[in-house]
């Protein structure tokens, strides 16, 4: 369920990014709006929706189970007035200290562009780390659909502003990337909003009480402050990358940026919903004790995990180029954009298949209540991609190097899972590496296939197109399409003649839900 209402957010923001690229291309202006929302959406990973609900959901849940529902909403209720405090406090004196650092003499034009986009976005940070704990509270009660479907939000938003905003703003692209920035703002106030009225519906009161001296809320923030960091290292890194890529050029971000999104699709629609969904059943597992359950849960949430991710990353690493293209190359993005973003791409497409693996892992800490041994590996793994990038930056040339710092990411990413993976192995026993491992091996021999034929399958489709006259972005479509859909067969044929059991699992799953589908329907219509 959660998988499919953030593949509806996924595709709202497939058609942002979309119209987000024909307005701007890769200019200086996007670019420098993308690194400002780096500010804000990096303490949404940090106190949000990542630290906050790693840290919080473990100790409510634990509550609600030994000292009932009266107590799990006092804790919510002090919980969340001194988030509420803290956050504000922060975009108090980020606001001011931005504005001081505006008015210093001989600001670079690229700083100039950058910080009054974040002085305008930065608020977002309160509304939308206060809707993630919201979010984590509807899903400790098992309520998963509207926190799902809240990013949603963010898209829609943006493609308003960006349609209706915009344009009536100024005359230059300068001027009217500020109507982008406002946007993010609006899309904050409303994202909490939508929150409230289900919370009240399952128990909520309002109430203002900061419980300084409850060591269940004191619990609580002393498990966020390393879980922030642990959680947050994919974001600190893209964060890190978007600094320097400014300084590699005014192009490079809006490069990075539009790869990432290309990456998150796939990525969105199982890794972050089964990540969402892990956290309280894990902690359910912890609360009794029974780490054989957390062990089965491991092995299966990642042998299925990989069974999407990765033909999901040697698909955008075999199509890079004629994807950017379908999606992106119009107006101003530019043919020369659409090398430099399928570049970044490709450097970024193996992520997939390391990315998904801290999804697994971190709540399986957290569920714990450990959140010092995540944020130990993390910071080893950020350390390790500043390095990489440093290295990138200074050796390879111009225009790869941001796409060097795209590849920093995933081999950081990379020694971040293995890390974790094992820990967790000597701390709670094998979950099953050796089938987990040769489960990968039969999906990427699959995938490998999968890729070889879906290139070639492009290319043939492509040349067919242009015989028959067929108008450019019509020929670019079609043969994507058609090239992605013979690759998703191509897989499915290779998996079953592998014997990928994951195929079956998933197909099992998705006829137990039809069957309770159907039944709740029929007893819905009186039998």
């Amino acid at each position: 369920m959660i998988g499919g209402f953030t593949s509806i957010s996924r595709l709202l923001g497939l058609a942002r990014d979309v119209l987000t690229a024909g307005f701007f291309g890769t200019s200086l202006p996007i670019s420098a709006f993308f690194v400002a929302f780096r500010i804000p959406n990096l303490f949404r990973a940090l106190f949000g929706e990542g630290a906050l609900s790693s840290a919080f959901v473990p100790v409510l849940v634990a509550t609600r189970r030994n000292e009932g529902e009266e107590k799990a909403w006092a804790l919510a209720r002090k919980v969340i007035s001194l988030v509420g405090v803290v956050l504000l406090g922060v975009v108090a004196l980020g606001v001011v200290g931005i504005t001081l650092f505006m008015n210093r003499p001989g600001l670079s034009e690229k700083a100039a562009m950058v910080l009054p986009l974040a002085r305008i976005m930065l608020p977002y940070l309160f509304f939308i780390c206060m809707a993630g704990l919201s979010m984590a509270i509807l899903n400790s009660y098992h309520k998963f659909a509207l926190p799902a479907l809240t990013p949603s939000l963010l898209n829609i938003t943006w493609i308003a502003f960006l349609l209706a905003v915009c344009p009536r703003i100024g005359s230059t692209l300068e001027e009217q990337v500020y109507g982008l920035a406002w946007g993010i703002f609006a899309a904050g106030v409303i994202q909490l909003s939508v929150q409230i009225p289900a919370l009240i519906r399952c128990g909520y009161r309002p109430g203002f009480n900061l419980g300084l001296n409850d060591p269940r809320v004191i619990r609580v923030f002393t498990l966020m402050g390393p879980a922030a960091i642990g959680l947050a290292v994919t974001q600190i890194n893209v964060m890190v990358n978007s600094f320097l890529a400014i300084w590699v050029g005014s192009w490079a971000p809006a490069a990075l940026f539009y790869a990432e999104r290309l990456l998150y699709f796939p990525q969105g629609i199982l890794a972050v919903a089964l990540s969402t969904v892990l956290l309280p059943v894990l902690s359910s597992h912890a609360a009794r004790s029974d780490f054989a359950q957390i062990r089965a849960t491991i092995n299966h949430s990642l042998r299925n995990l990989l069974f999407v991710m990765i033909p999901a990353a040697i698909g955008l690493l075999a199509l890079a180029r004629p994807l950017v293209q379908m999606i992106c190359e119009q107006f101003r993005f530019t043919p020369e954009s659409t090398r430099l973003t399928a570049l970044a791409l490709q450097c970024y497409a193996p992520g997939l298949m390391v990315f998904c693996l801290a999804k697994v892992f971190v709540p399986v800490f957290y569920a714990t209540q450990d959140t010092k041994t995540p944020v130990k590996i993390a910071l080893v793994a950020v350390t390790l991609n500043f390095m990489l990038n440093i290295l990138f930056i200074l050796t390879l040339p111009l225009y790869t190097k941001h796409a060097g710092l795209a590849l920093a990411t995933v081999i950081s990413e990379g020694f971040n899972g293995i890390t974790l993976a094992v820990f967790i192995h000597r701390r709670l026993g094998s979950p099953g590496w050796r089938q987990i491992l040769a489960s990968a091996a039969r999906s990427l021999a699959a995938a490998i296939g999968m890729g070889i034929g879906a290139a070639a399958v492009n290319g043939m489709l492509y040349r067919f197109g242009e015989r028959l006259g067929l108008i450019p972005k019509l020929n670019e479509i079609q043969s994507v399409l058609l090239s992605v859909a013979c690759g998703v067969i191509i897989y499915l044929v290779l998996a079953r003649l592998f014997r990928c059991g994951e195929l079956s699992e998933v197909w099992d799953a998705l006829r137990k839900r039809r069957d309770r589908t159907d039944g709740q329907l029929a007893a819905d219509n009186g039998g």
